[in-house]
């Protein structure tokens, strides 16, 4: 295959991630232990507090303190505050566990293709994953950008550096509102690889564009039968 350019993105398509974040709100509703919400009802919430927010255990923190001093029946007090808060400062514990396949599948591809580490969230913590997953010398560049969406892009197409063209420039990742829709919309090809515990806020239906290629694999070692 001529060489391609893959820009892939990195949580829950190269490490586990909303795992974790998927915990702490049980965790939470767990703690709130609304007497008439169903769990449901109140994860509806705090989606609803967390579209506003931004990315990352920062504001995730944010967002559950939030929704506690919506929801809480009793007074809301500093030791409770902080307990909330432990739930999502507890997530950045956790050591970085590769999705199965993934060092392997990247040290195949490398020599052959173009690759580009995209993700999106507060750029501190997101570098620092970078560096704890070890997988920063696989790429040409690891970007971390505050949204994924068509002018973000368009943006990395403009780029002079990168020096990406739209016919062979591949998005891969596990989320369709942020990897796979919008890079097809800016004129990319898309390999969709759905992980189980995408994050809720990142679904959506998948647009095919005309003229613009989308895959859809089961795993990311199925990278190499394409690539």
């Amino acid at each position: 295959m001529q060489r391609q350019h893959l820009l892939i993105d990195a949580d829950d398509t190269l490490w586990e991630n909303n795992v974790y974040f998927e915990r702490a709100i049980a965790a939470f509703i767990d703690f709130l232990a609304h007497s008439s919400l169903t769990p449901e009802e109140v994860r509806h919430v705090l989606d609803e507090i967390e579209r506003a927010g931004g990315y990352g255990a920062a504001s995730f923190a944010r967002s559950l303190e939030a929704t506690y001093r919506r929801l809480a029946e009793r007074e809301v007090r500093p030791e409770d505050v902080a307990r909330v808060h432990a739930f999502a400062t507890d997530i950045r514990r956790n050591p970085i566990e590769l999705l199965p396949g993934v060092a392997e599948t990247l040290a195949y591809l490398a020599p052959r293709h173009d690759l580009v580490l995209v993700t999106k969230g507060e750029t501190d913590e997101q570098r620092l994953k970078i560096e704890a997953s070890g997988l920063e010398p696989t790429f040409r560049r690891a970007l971390v950008v505050p949204e994924k969406d068509v002018a973000t892009y368009q943006g990395l197409l403009d780029d002079a550096d990168l020096g990406l063209d739209s016919g062979s420039t591949w998005m891969v990742g596990n989320s369709p509102r942020s990897d796979i829709n919008p890079a097809l919309a800016a004129g990319l090809h898309a390999v969709y690889i759905p992980h189980p515990q995408t994050w809720r806020l990142e679904h959506q239906e998948i647009q095919a564009i005309a003229g613009r290629t989308l895959l859809t694999l089961d795993r990311f070692t199925e990278l190499r039968e394409h690539f």
